[in-house]
């Protein structure tokens, strides 16, 4: 059974999706949310390539996801981003060269011999986008002061069914994420979105119910809000309320990448020109220490409500006050939108055998509807899978700029996530002998996909090696594929036609992560450490790495894939722990539900 369905407290009676929202308790807000006063969901990053928005990882990804969810709801959600002019993508560059310090079969060194050798470079190129090429609409536009000059910013939009993609650009804009973190240019960026998106939600007529700021890279939407209501004659401290009684700040990270600091001279540049109350310029001349301000104190200051993106995380998330208080985060955990990362053979399968339900939940049965899946059909699915990850790896390549294919009667692993230190997607190749065992022993391939982001030097070197470390080895160099400019066909080709993912993160630092629900509604294996959302439920519900030490960790690994290995030709062994995977995580993976979450704590 699955006895977890019983926390799904709000709205558990609801059949029809017109009524999802309006049985909600909204005592505390003023008005009803309706779809002149939408929840607006504030996000400097948004992955959604249909609409011609192209993400940097996770956190656009969960954009998408949470306005597609909304919009099956029926629930009136405006997103607010930049639409980006240009993007990037990665290229692969291979450099043959001459070694003269070559190995011999036994492995002794040979000088004498000239040996080919492979250099990796990691490059990228710009792609101009047109937003008129992808639906949306020009309103109007709107100006913010900075650096001394008027900026002009073109309001886009878009209408998709109960909910709205509000875009806020100009020819100049740039790249997302390009610059530093505490530039100039990036700070631009964020005052643009914050100020100019929040003149645009008045363009189109709209008033926030509730404002979720999505990051800190956000905070300059609430500020906006409490200038308006400030210098419009609403008392400070009145203004102040009422706006952090209406702001959500949503942490999504533990490492701080995203986090900024910014000096009093670029805000005097930058943000003051677009305030209008000398309260709310003294407000935030206050939050200044030695000249210096974080964006993420001012954004836990101005927000009466914060949210983390899973149990652990908002657990161990270390944010104080600047009266030194540890700040609180309510937990709710990411969820995808299932019907977007899912084959469509599986969906309808869950559906016909009544383990999900129409709005992608788990069923309620008063027995487990998870017990009727038998092993020749999941392998049955992956199949379908796989020929389905094939035709779309046609429109891929490898590291060396060749199409690949992965035989239909082989073993699948994959890496798919962004290349970042603390994910730690070298793990894998710790023991290359123990690797290359197992991918031999079991008719086995590996696919890395992933981006390393502009700047990570370090990480750069890391993933450089790891290429030249599999070209240097035969049993590597046909098995092992890394596919660079990772994108969202890519990750849900790999989710439908995988075997098993790992994800590897260092425990305690990963926030959520949703590259691994992917896998599980897929019928996919996971191995895993016990971290981010996959810490929801315990370690005995996937293929757990565990350890004290990076080696014993290393060891646990080879020792689950292993495991997958002999799954897959065992009946029993592939049921149970498909079973164990579907019954634990549906309710935590179901978008659905994080979005009911969400409404339960908002109003």
């Amino acid at each position: 059974m699955i006895a977890s369905n019983n926390n799904l407290h709000p709205l558990e009676n609801i059949e029809d999706v017109e009524e999802f929202y309006e049985r909600l308790d909204r005592s505390h807000l003023t008005k009803a949310l309706s779809p002149e006063r939408p929840y607006t969901y504030w996000t400097i990053e948004l992955y959604d390539k249909k609409n011609g928005i192209r993400g940097g990882g996770g956190l656009g990804v969960l954009a998408a996801d949470t306005r597609r969810v909304a919009e099956r709801m029926n629930v009136p959600l405006t997103l607010i981003t930049p639409f980006y002019p240009s993007e990037q993508h990665q290229i692969c560059k291979t450099i043959s060269g001459t070694n003269f310090n070559t190995s011999n079969a036994d492995n002794t060194t040979n000088t004498n011999h000239a040996a080919n050798t492979f250099h990796f470079e990691n490059l990228t190129r710009s792609e101009k986008v047109d937003y008129n090429a992808y639906g949306f609409n020009f309103l109007d536009t709107v100006n913010i002061k900075c650096n001394n000059q008027i900026t002009t910013l073109d309001v886009v939009e878009k209408q998709l069914g109960s909910t709205r993609i509000i875009c806020i650009t100009e020819p100049g804009f740039g790249e997302l994420y390009s610059g530093d973190s505490g530039g100039d240019h990036r700070l631009y960026q964020e005052v643009a979105l914050g100020f100019g998106g929040y003149q645009a939600l008045k363009l189109a007529g709209l008033k926030p119910a509730i404002m979720q700021l999505n990051e800190v890279a956000t905070f300059f939407a609430a500020l906006a809000r409490l200038d308006e209501l400030a210098s419009n004659g609403m008392d400070f401290y009145e203004a102040i309320v009422y706006t952090r009684k209406h702001t959500l700040y949503t942490n999504h990270t533990l490492v701080q990448a995203a986090e900024a600091s910014f000096h009093y001279d670029q805000f005097e540049r930058y943000v003051f020109p677009n305030l209008k109350s000398p309260a709310v310029k003294k407000w935030l001349s206050d939050k200044f220490d030695h000249g210096i301000i974080k964006l993420s104190t001012v954004t836990i200051e101005i927000a009466e409500l914060r949210s983390g993106v899973s149990k652990l995380h908002a657990r161990v998330a270390n944010y104080h006050e600047l009266s030194g208080k540890k700040v609180k985060f309510k937990a709710i955990t990411n969820g995808i939108d299932i019907p977007t990362w899912t084959a469509a053979r599986v969906i309808k399968y869950l559906h016909e055998q009544g383990i999900i339900d129409k709005f992608y939940l788990p069923s309620r049965s008063e027995t487990n509807p998870i017990d009727n899946i038998s092993a020749d059909k999941i392998r049955e699915l992956k199949l379908a899978g796989r020929k389905e990850l094939n035709a779309i790896l046609k429109n891929h390549v490898d590291q060396y700029g060749n199409r690949i294919e992965i035989p239909e009667d082989t073993l699948l692993f994959d890496f798919k996530r962004r290349f970042v230190d603390y994910k730690r997607p070298w793990l894998p190749f710790a023991d290359l002998e123990k690797l290359k065992t197992i991918l031999e022993k079991h008719n086995a391939h590996y696919i890395l996909a992933g981006r390393v982001h502009e700047g990570d030097i370090r990480m750069f070197g890391r993933l450089k090696y790891i290429l030249e470390t599999i070209d240097r080895d035969k049993v590597l160099k046909s098995r092992v594929h890394y596919l660079p400019d990772y994108d969202e066909e890519l990750g849900y080709a790999l989710s439908v036609g995988s075997n098993a993912s790992i994800n590897t993160p260092i425990v305690g630092l990963e926030a959520c992560g949703t590259s691994w629900m992917k896998d599980i509604i897929n019928l996919g294996i996971l191995i895993s450490t016990h971290d981010g959302g996959v810490a929801d439920c315990g370690p005995d519900n996937y293929l757990s790495i565990s350890g004290n030490t990076e080696a014993e960790e290393v060891e646990s690994l080879y020792v689950r894939m292993e495991e997958v290995a002999n799954a897959w030709k065992n009946d029993f062994e592939l049921e149970y722990i498909i079973k164990k995977e579907l019954e634990n995580f549906l309710p935590v993976i179901s978008g659905t539900r994080m979005l009911k979450d969400y409404l339960d704590f908002l109003f």
